[in-house]
């Protein structure tokens, strides 16, 4: 995705290239084959290839990402859950409190 997400669509053997390391074509081509099949790149077929990109932004991808295990997790067991999802966002930086408090607020506004 890093490589979709830096650069313009691009072509199973750019992806390749771009990873450097000796990654196989077909390995490459799998992966990205599998990535399309979820959704997360989109493709159009350019003559005998396709040509891929992501279809979220690493922003969507990552509220989408957190928001799958968070709400799995949930259903299970809240309080816990939700302190250690607190105690995690304070702990990256106490400044996410307020972010949190800020987006609770909007999310009861509505918006």
């Amino acid at each position: 995705m890093d490589v979709l997400w830096r650069g313009e669509p691009a072509t199973v053997r750019e992806v390749a290239r771009r990873l450097g390391k000796r990654r196989a074509y077909t390995t490459v081509m799998t992966t990205l084959d599998r990535l399309h099949r979820k959704g997360l790149v989109a493709r159009a077929k350019e003559g005998n290839a396709f040509r891929y990109r992501a279809a979220l932004t690493r922003d969507q991808f990552h509220r989408a990402l957190v928001e799958s295990a968070v709400s799995t997790l949930l259903s299970k067991s809240t309080d816990p859950v939700l302190a250690g999802f607190v105690d995690a966002a304070v702990s990256v930086d106490e400044k996410n409190l307020a972010r949190l408090e800020r987006l609770i607020a909007k999310k009861r506004r509505g918006s």
